[in-house]
């Protein structure tokens, strides 16, 4: 594992006069799959769309590799590395599969390496290579979900980010997406940051977790002591 790849500082974020988030700061290892974890409306959403840019703070900041990159905007920040898997998928559903990757890898080196990057994600999804001719709105909930992950992927990310993608889908389904987690960082050398509610799942995979309570992180450490934990246990795993 290498060293801090993210930092994200004291961040307070608003929507108008509601505040979302409030001071809140972890960080994220090269090589390493940090979830981020809450029930709904805790602020996990909103930090991811802080960190890929799509929210400015209005205290703290998002240091990258060393970097401020708080003022920097999204598209900069897929060139940087950051590559952000909406919750709801973000496909376009009337373009077909092979187009929907194609318009998603606008950066330079994404356009430079796309030809390796579509083997990539045909190999990762044979189910992608199959219906690449097809309409992305009419695929299933879960190959939408493939798609999804595969946009991000041809951005050739350091760090993907993946918001609930488990959301919506059959349990099996559910476990394989968040599984496949570990293959990515273990074969294709990401970093993911991933947001779940499937606590369970998400903690076979993290090799640390953050824990997030209306806007506040309430609890960090790693899967094994947050099991142990008993806010955790009774909150979320029903033990």
């Amino acid at each position: 594992m290498g060293g801090e790849i993210l930092r994200v500082e004291s961040i307070e974020v608003f929507y108008g006069e509601f505040q979302a988030l409030f001071g809140v700061s972890f960080h994220v290892n090269e090589g390493e799959i940090v979830a981020l974890l809450g029930s709904n409306g805790a602020g996990k959403t909103t930090t991811l769309r802080t960190i890929s840019g799509l929210l400015v703070p209005r205290r703290g900041r998002i240091v990258w590799k060393g970097s401020d990159i708080t003022h920097v905007p999204a598209y900069k920040r897929v060139e940087m590395g950051i590559s952000h898997v909406p919750e709801g998928r973000g496909i376009f559903p009337k373009l077909t599969v092979y187009e929907n990757l194609r318009v998603a890898a606008y950066t330079k080196r994404a356009k430079e390496k796309f030809q390796e990057s579509l083997e990539m994600v045909y190999d990762l999804f044979p189910r992608l290579r199959e219906r690449r001719n097809q309409l992305a709105g009419t695929l299933s909930g879960g190959e939408q979900q493939m798609l999804a992950i595969a946009r991000a992927l041809v951005q050739r990310p350091t760090l993907l980010m993946m918001d609930e993608p488990s959301l919506g889908l059959a349990p099996k389904l559910a476990k394989e997406v968040i599984m496949l987690s570990r293959r990515l960082r273990d074969e294709y050398g990401l970093t993911i940051l991933l947001v779940e509610q499937n606590v369970k799942q998400s903690l076979k995979v993290a090799d640390r977790a953050y824990v997030l309570e209306t806007g506040r992180i309430v609890l960090e450490g790693t899967p094994e002591e947050l099991e142990k934990n008993p806010k955790i246990r009774e909150a979320y795993l029903g033990i």
